[in-house]
């Protein structure tokens, strides 16, 4: 029987180890957006509503504090052309969003241009179900 502490170091012994991916659970701190406020404990399809908002609302590559595959660039966006715009934000999002492993899919994109924003609407796509989200850029 091998030792517990013994790993396999060459050739035929690789085979014995078994590694399995595991995928980390999504428990987490419910953040009350509209106060700013810590209101308890959130999981599965709630806690990936809040990342979804959370990864949009963080702009890539400006806060060391966070990996350089995490958040958007779509503050980069603003002031641009409608149509332009538009396109780059459908891209934008879907990259940004793809990057979480629960996310399998981001698309179904409409887009309404009241007075001075864009207001995006799409559809996530994810291991615990669809997601509704729409947000709103200022221009």
């Amino acid at each position: 029987m091998p030792d517990l502490y013994y790993l396999p170091q060459t050739g035929d012994d690789l085979d014995e180890i078994d590694l399995a991916a595991m995928r980390e659970p999504s428990y987490t701190w419910k953040v009350n957006a509209e106060g700013e406020r810590v209101t308890g404990m959130t999981d599965l399809a709630d806690a990936l509503r809040q990342a979804v908002y959370h990864i949009l609302s963080v702009e890539r590559y400006r806060y060391v504090i966070y990996p350089r595959s995490y958040g958007s660039e779509i503050a980069d966006l603003i002031g641009k052309a409608q149509d332009y715009a538009a396109a780059e934000l459908q891209r934008t999002i879907t990259e940004a969003l793809i990057q979480d492993d629960r996310v399998t899919f981001v698309g179904d994109f409409s887009f309404e241009y009241p007075k001075g924003t864009v207001v995006a609407t799409f559809t996530v796509e994810t291991i615990y179900g669809e997601l509704e989200i729409q947000g709103e850029l200022t221009r």
